[in-house]
């Protein structure tokens, strides 16, 4: 009996699987014309996961579902599989990796996406706690990445197969290149691993969201439904409905005293400032884009934009460099900076530099923040944080 994958042709945790069998020679057929919600819930399809859940695989000894067991199974199957590392230590590490991809990556991409589209209700706090959680995994990645090629060893494994599936959904339907221009190393791993032969032969072209996809309205999003009371008698009814009437101007009073019209948001400051000819996204979108020639093409374009009347330039300095004497220590005190530094991201751009071969490293930094000296808003106290002090840079080439 040949290996048959139960599945759609564009479900990301099936990928897992294929490109797993591409690396390991193994042979298995994705079924034909899978329907989600009709396929998934025929008898034969429940015997083999009584839940329902896509997807699963047929297997000679029976049915295997849960995506990250069946990717293994199908590793496994190849005698001492380089997917699976040459040693225990790798194995342990190939699984921790499969672990953070699922629980730290998949997961916050999915409490994103999935109230987006509708299939959950949408609550702007979840949201934000759900980001929050995906930049922090994000930059445990991305500092992993700056010194690798690969999660695990100098080959590719299973880790990077299951790790690049999950992060698919994110970046083609919800991190757009503002998000991710934070993450550059994450950033190239993705594009390397996707462009490997046997990932496209899976997963074809991919093309980075330009956008994150719109709420949906409450309309769409469907509602819970509300329990049925139970009869009452005639009598106990017309009594119910006298007391109704009697009750409902005094409510109806309650109600129009307890509410308040909302208040109006109040405004940032920066947005109050006189406008500026300068496009913050443009600059950003000319140094993300910049690949060779930096000098004579962002440099150049960025003097070109600046705008001293709207736009100050800062640099930054860490006052305690004698205790930073573990790498990676340091560059995660940094990372911690940058991400407390989100609510600025409309309003600032920064370069942060961990300096030095060797201990004490020194951190310092360079930003342009929207106003000026003077201004209220971006003076000393207001854009000093922790142990970083802040000085005016002087506006030359």
């Amino acid at each position: 009996m040949a290996l048959v994958l139960h599945a759609g042709s564009t479900n990301k945790n099936a990928f897992k699987t294929l490109i797993a069998a591409e690396y390991s020679g193994i042979q298995v057929e994705l079924v034909k014309n899978f329907e989600m919600g009709v396929s998934n819930k025929t008898p034969e399809f429940l015997k083999m996961n009584p839940i329902g859940k896509v997807p699963v695989l047929e297997t000679p000894d029976g049915p295997i579902f849960e995506s990250n067991a069946i990717a293994r199974y199908v590793t496994r199957l190849k005698a001492d599989n380089p997917l699976y590392g040459s040693s225990l230590i790798d194995y342990a590490r190939i699984e921790q990796w499969i672990d953070f991809a699922t629980l730290e990556i998949d997961a916050n991409i999915l409490r994103w996406f999935i109230p987006r589209i509708g299939f959950a209700v949408y609550l702007p706090p979840a949201e934000e706690a759900a980001i929050a959680a995906l930049k922090r995994s994000l930059t445990a990645l991305n500092t992993h990445l700056s010194s690798s090629t690969y999660l695990v060893g100098h080959s590719l494994t299973l880790a990077d197969i299951i790790m690049t599936c999950n992060l698919t959904l994110g970046f083609s339907r919800l991190l757009t290149k503002t998000f991710t221009s934070e993450f550059p190393h994450v950033e190239r791993y993705f594009w390397t691993m996707v462009n490997q032969p046997n990932f496209r032969k899976i997963l074809g072209e991919l093309k980075q969201t330009e956008s994150v996809p719109p709420v949906q309205k409450p309309s769409q999003q469907k509602e819970p439904a509300k329990p049925k009371e139970p009869a009452i008698p005639k009598a106990k009814e017309e009594s119910k409905k006298e007391t109704k009437k009697e009750s409902a101007k005094p409510k109806a009073e309650e109600a129009g005293e307890a509410e308040e019209a909302p208040k109006p948001k109040p405004k940032n400051p920066l947005d109050l400032l006189a406008p500026s000819k300068m496009i913050l996204d443009d600059w950003k979108r000319l140094y993300s884009n910049t690949k060779t020639n930096f000098r004579e093409v962002a440099i150049k374009g960025f003097w070109e934009m600046y705008d001293p009347e709207g736009y100050s330039l800062w640099f930054c300095d860490y006052k305690y460099n004698d205790e930073n004497t573990v790498s990676f220590v340091t560059l995660n005190k940094v990372g911690g900076f940058l991400q407390r530094m989100d609510l600025a991201r409309k309003y600032a751009f920064g370069k942060m530099l961990v300096i030095g071969s060797g201990p004490p490293f020194k951190v310092k930094g360079l930003w342009l923040f929207r106003g000026t000296r003077g201004s209220p808003v971006c003076d000393r106290r207001v854009l000093r944080h922790g142990a970083l002090r802040l000085e005016e840079g002087r506006h030359h080439r």
